[in-house]
């Protein structure tokens, strides 16, 4: 059941669900690739409510793929085990202790966590990683920083950390479309047999590309691109993202995951959303309202 305020009569019900049809109708049996982040996942009753609303979209003829994240939970876990992390680039240095945490946290209690709230919701989730069925091949990720005392620049170690290589669409073909959900963890192993822990936009990414996603939908815990002025931009095309980040309106943080709609566009996928993941409802509102919310990135 869906919890609609109380003060909302019959009539605007019935007014709101008629209102969703034509989204309805652009996405049916279309692939939505949805994003699920570390930080978007915090509070118990936001993942029960996101959960669902994934048994939503596949009740109306939607076939949607979760891709879920957990830097925050893993933090959280290497803490309690008194494993410290370091950073370089922007990316966790991943050694072989830590490694085995971050395979821990992802493939096990967040994925089965995720599975199990779809669950309870009436849907029928898959937990899986791209180790399983060879669905996601990874090689090992390189990163280059200037050194600050001598200025040269250096090849950074980032150890078990990896870049998605290939999809094999194999095993989620035989997923999709057959009223099962998957929810995936993003590990990967390399030629050689290595798990790699790859950052989960670029995991999400290579996946949406590998299946000609309608939408990837990268659930964050911002509202969305923001100009100078901080004000939401709502739609953007790949020109105009690399010259704000050329002018250094899109930085930080941002600059990752707009390269990472821009790899998903040019990979296949229709459009990339980058919206805020603690709005209430932010899928239905993105897919099935005329204002959407967060920044669409098309070609």
């Amino acid at each position: 059941m869906i919890d609609l305020p109380t003060n909302i009569s019959a009539q605007d019900q019935a007014r709101i669900l008629s209102e969703a049809l034509p989204h309805m109708q652009q996405y049916d049996d279309e692939t939505i690739v949805i994003k699920y982040g570390g930080h978007a996942m915090g509070e118990e009753n936001l993942a029960k409510q996101f959960a669902r609303d994934i048994v939503l979209l596949e009740q109306t003829a939607i076939n949607p793929v979760v891709v879920h994240g957990g830097g925050p939970q893993i933090a959280s876990m290497l803490t309690r085990l008194g494993i410290k992390s370091e950073f370089a680039a922007g990316l966790r240095v991943t050694d072989a202790p830590t490694m085995e945490i971050v395979e821990m946290v992802l493939a096990g209690s967040i994925n089965k966590s995720i599975v199990s709230h779809i669950n309870e919701a009436g849907g029928k989730a898959v937990g899986l990683c791209g180790k399983d069925g060879n669905m996601v091949t990874a090689t090992k990720a390189t990163r280059t920083m200037v050194d600050p005392g001598s200025n040269i620049e250096k090849v950074v170690d980032l150890g078990f950390v990896g870049e998605p290589d290939k999809v094999d669409l194999t095993l989620l073909n035989q997923l999709i479309g057959y009223e099962l959900i998957p929810v995936l963890a993003p590990l990967a192993a390399s030629a050689d047999g290595k798990t790699y822990n790859v950052n989960a936009d670029t995991f999400a990414g290579a996946v949406a590309g590998a299946l000609k996603a309608k939408r990837l939908l990268l659930l964050t815990d911002v509202p969305g691109v923001l100009d100078k002025s901080k004000k939401l931009i709502p739609e953007l095309s790949i020109k105009d993202a690399r010259k704000l980040i050329a002018d250094g309106t899109i930085s930080g943080g941002m600059i990752p995951k707009v390269e990472t709609c821009i790899y998903a566009l040019e990979a296949g996928v229709e459009g990339v959303v980058i919206l805020d993941g603690k709005t209430q409802h932010a899928v239905l509102l993105e897919l099935f309202t005329n204002q959407g919310t967060g920044t669409l990135v098309h070609k």
